[in-house]
């Protein structure tokens, strides 16, 4: 059986230590496994990435962002293949794959721009013969620990920028689901990175405790649940790192009395089950003002839903697939059932999905519950799954409380056909993505991607203009070159310019 291994300095290898099975989601059978890096793996990967920085620190951007270049094509090149290994693994669908894998691609755009990106600022004569300047000088080794869910995009967002600001960088991506992740790093070192500069450990906890805490790693970014990326916040921080930790997402869609429903409800239908739920955007909560909004919404969308197509990640007919792992399968039919248990009505009933010829699958059907309530334990956790939720209000400003009050404030949407009502949504709703009839409002690679209270950890957005901030220090220097002859006397009080 296939082993999957790390990247460390140019090399791919397994450690001959432990390993974890990975299954096909959509058949629900092994079919590989990976290396469980130990803890003297990752220091190997460190060592590797320490002895790489000093050179690649002083390598020109220009040259640092012709490797992204390169790196672009070869991502485009080979898109069918990672395409494919995405889908194996965490069950997207052939389409979605491809969606995942172009939004990691503009992002690989964005770095290309490094010499743009990482010019400072100038100040002549700030005082007599004094000039002053900004620049923007890379942290050191940095690590990226990230999600099943997006294998190729989410370290996208990462690494490139950190690579073309003069960092090393070490990934530690999900076991669920490394193929893909390490063919892409693979083609990393094909477009002429230097080996050292990105390596790949593959492990489990054992791997991310040492990326925590080793004192050659100066920053860590995360994307994950929100009481791992808590752990990660708190425990990266302790030991003196920049951190950046995403967590998770409870996304709310207020549907107003004027807006248009058809429209809505089609939607919807793409941000709540497009890759099966499974998104931290996943647009999981439709807030309805008024009865006759939430009764005319609910008889559209389970009309609507009546289409949806279920089935393995190789047929790209179907609208989405299985969801990751068994554990998690029986995890989202649990919150199904505790919606029923506590009163509310299961209007589309996924638990029993039918996959013809793939029985073993990992498949939950596109399930709607109307009627929930704050109160319900379906409504406070993140399903991650499959499933929407209606709940019902009188107000939007009834609505905007119920999501101002959640723990989580990922993103949110208003479908409205009123200018007022949407401006106001967006200027005081507290949540950090907001979309105006855009259910998945996920920033282009050119902004910044992150939420607000916890659903994120740490002071900057990740990718866009953010990420730039967080893989690279600011340093001023101020310098005079005084002229011949003349001398200042020694000066006690505080330098001005009066």
């Amino acid at each position: 059986m296939i082993t999957v291994g790390h990247l460390i300095n140019g090399q791919t290898s397994a450690d001959g230590g432990r390993t974890q099975d990975i299954y096909n989601p959509s058949t629900g059978a092994v079919s590989k496994q990976v290396a469980l890096a130990s803890k003297i793996t990752v220091e190997h990967a460190i060592a590797a990435a320490t002895a790489a920085y000093p050179s690649w620190r002083n390598t020109p951007a220009i040259k640092r962002a012709r490797v992204m270049f390169k790196f672009k094509d070869l991502l485009e090149q080979n898109a069918e293949k990672i395409c494919a290994l995405i889908g194996e693994e965490h069950g997207k669908i052939s389409h979605d794959a491809a969606g995942e894998l172009q939004r990691g691609i503009e992002n690989v755009e964005y770095a290309c721009c490094a010499p743009e990106l990482l010019k400072g600022e100038h100040s002549k004569n700030v005082a007599p013969n004094i000039d002053s300047w900004s620049e923007f000088q890379p942290l050191g080794v940095v690590a990226g620990i990230t999600p099943f869910n997006f294998p190729a995009m989410v370290p996208l967002w990462m690494y490139p920028m950190a690579i073309v600001c003069g960092n090393c960088f070490i990934l530690k991506p999900s076991e669920r689901d490394p193929s893909s992740t390490l063919f892409i790093a693979e083609l990393l070192k094909e477009a002429g990175l230097p080996d050292g500069v990105m390596n790949v450990v593959n492990g489990d906890k054992e791997a991310v405790d040492v990326l925590l805490t080793d004192e050659r790693i100066k920053a860590v970014s995360f994307v994950g649940s929100t009481p791992i990326a808590e752990y990660i916040y708190e425990t990266a921080s302790a030991h003196g790192k920049r951190c950046q930790a995403l967590g998770g997402a409870k996304n709310h869609a207020i549907i107003m009395p004027d807006a248009d429903m058809d429209n809505a409800v089609a939607q919807l239908l793409g941000a709540a089950f497009g890759s099966s739920g499974e998104r931290c955007m996943a647009l999981s909560v439709a807030v309805a003002v008024g009865d006759e909004a939430a009764d005319q919404l609910v008889a559209k969308m389970s009309e609507a839903m009546k289409t949806l197509k279920i089935g393995p990640c190789h047929d790209a007919d179907n609208d989405f697939g299985p969801v990751i792992t068994k554990q998690h399968q029986q995890k989202v039919f649990s919150y199904i059932d505790s919606a029923e248990q506590q009163g509310a009505n299961i209007v589309v009933d996924g638990r029993n999905p039918s996959v013809k010829g793939y029985e073993d699958g990992f498949y939950v059907g596109g399930t709607l519950i109307d009627r929930v309530t704050a109160q319900m334990d379906s409504y406070s956790a993140e399903i991650f799954g499959p499933v929407l939720q209606v709940l019902r209000v009188n107000t939007m400003q009834e609505a905007m409380d119920l999501i101002d009050a959640h723990e989580y404030g990922n993103g949110t949407c208003i479908f409205t056909r009123d200018g007022e009502a949407a401006r106001y949504f967006s200027d005081h709703i507290q949540v950090g993505m907001v979309g105006i009839n855009i259910p998945l409002p996920v920033p282009v690679a050119y902004h910044s991607f992150g939420g607000w209270k916890r659903s994120l950890f740490g002071d900057l957005h990740a990718y866009g203009p953010d990420g730039v901030r967080f893989y690279t220090k600011r340093k001023t220097i101020t310098q005079r070159w005084p002229s011949a002859g003349v001398r200042e006397g020694a000066q006690f009080s505080m330098p001005t310019l009066s």
